[in-house]
């Protein structure tokens, strides 16, 4: 179903000169100054910048099987408040979503849900377990049609079957995503492994378990001519390996959480549950690291690593708290306070990282397109001069494990369109 008509008028389109921008029958029928509304609704946006529709490449909607974290409609209700159009949902659900008849549960679900398209990432070994190759095919041949396959949550750290994944995906033109963390190396880990988790006395999470793992599977994508992507990047390390790849002429690419390209290890001294996470929060050093990576595009893109959890899980003690924080709702604001406020990106290069790449990366048809005559009507209307403190309690999602609690961030998405029915409108969900 899409909505007749709208004129979304003196929108800066990519951050550039205002323009005004009509949407029929779901794609872009007309760009340009003056143009005449007739019987269209009109959405005034003088002021604001026109995107196209975010795509995340890394979301956790829990269903099935944690339905008291999050659902499919309270994540995808999340998304289109944070301007997403589409998202990947991970395979770390109960049942895993290893066979094609989980995938196509979740995939029927978004379409159910319709506020933004879900596209099911597909695990890699059978109940993530890491030990047998799941049913890449078979989820690849299903309605859901999977491209991208993920452990998250679990590193694929058996090098022969990381290989075995890497050779098979080749076949559709699939992409291994993986989570990078050497298991060995990071038993009982709290933290990031440094001076803090030393004053602390907490055990600590090496940046070196992260980077031998990527330093092993870009060498052997390149072996064997396939496709890897590397989740939630968060060491300078990580950054150097992933830039040497580039430079080969791999198939590499990468991602950056927005609170990876925010928030430290420093955080921690709190003992505030809210900032443990996998990977860890890092250091400032690693901070400016990833900054300067997504800026020059060695990390292609931002992916939100959004991961729901009910309150007893965060309101505990730190060492039993589950890891994960909620990201869809604030990721472009955290990405226009790191990135756009600071002069490394301009609002052209988040459509790039927020939208264009990871759409690309995950092959998905229909977004990260232009903004253009005759494209699919995805886009987003983000107001970059509004500051408002995080207020967790108005979020879409089902839970409230944000680390940006009360803190002023810039930005504000104020509509969101999914082939050109509004899904959000005016900051409030359609």
């Amino acid at each position: 179903m899409t909505e007749a008509k709208t004129l979304i008028r003196g929108a800066r389109v990519l951050g550039g000169e205002e323009r005004d921008v009509l949407v029929e029958g779901g794609v872009i029928a007309a760009v340009g100054t003056a143009l005449d509304a007739g019987d269209a609704r009109v959405v005034e946006a003088a002021g604001q910048v026109l995107l196209p529709g975010l795509v995340d490449l890394h979301t956790h909607l829990r269903e099935p099987g944690r339905e008291d974290s999050e659902t499919v409609l309270t994540g995808t209700r999340a998304a289109a408040s944070g301007g997403f159009t589409a998202v990947h949902a991970m395979a770390n659900t109960f049942p895993v979503a290893d066979t094609a008849g989980v995938v196509e549960q979740v995939w029927r679900l978004g379409r159910e849900s319709g506020y933004c398209d879900v596209q099911p990432v597909g695990a890699v070994t059978v109940g993530l377990e890491g030990a047998k190759l799941a049913e890449l095919g078979a989820m690849h041949e299903s309605a859901a049609g999977v491209r991208v396959f993920s452990d998250d949550g679990k590193c694929v750290d058996d090098a022969v079957i990381m290989r075995r994944a890497l050779e098979y995906v080749k076949a559709f033109d699939g992409v291994i995503a993986q989570h990078a963390q050497e298991p060995r190396l990071t038993e009982g880990a709290q933290m990031n492994e440094g001076a803090v988790s030393a004053e602390l006395g907490l055990t600590g999470w090496p940046a070196v378990a992260e980077e031998s793992i990527i330093a092993r599977d870009v060498l052997l994508a390149a072996h064997v001519g396939s496709r890897v992507h590397i989740c939630h990047l968060s060491t300078a390390g990580s950054v150097d390996i992933v830039r040497w790849a580039k430079s080969k002429g791999w198939d590499v690419t990468a991602e950056v959480t927005p609170h990876h390209l925010l928030l430290t290890d420093e955080l921690v001294r709190s003992y505030d549950p809210v900032y443990k996470v996998n990977p860890p929060l890092r250091t400032e050093e690693d901070v400016l690291a990833l900054r300067e990576a997504l800026a020059d595009g060695t990390i292609d893109c931002v992916a939100t690593d959004h991961a729901p959890h009910p309150q007893e899980d965060k309101d505990c003690e730190w060492g039993a708290a589950a890891m994960g924080m909620v990201g869809l709702e604030t990721a472009l604001s955290v990405v226009q306070h790191t990135m756009v406020d600071t002069g490394l990106l301009d609002w052209a290069g988040v459509a790039d990282r927020m939208s264009h790449r990871p759409a690309a990366i995950g092959r998905l048809e229909g977004h990260g397109r232009p903004v253009a005559v005759g494209e699919p009507a995805n886009l987003t209307l983000v107001d970059p001069a509004h500051r408002q403190p995080v207020d967790p309690t108005a979020f879409a999602s089902r839970s409230r494990n944000t680390p940006y609690r009360g803190r002023e961030l810039p930005g504000r998405v104020t509509h969101t369109f999914l082939r050109g029915r509004a899904t959000l409108v005016d900051g409030e969900l359609a």
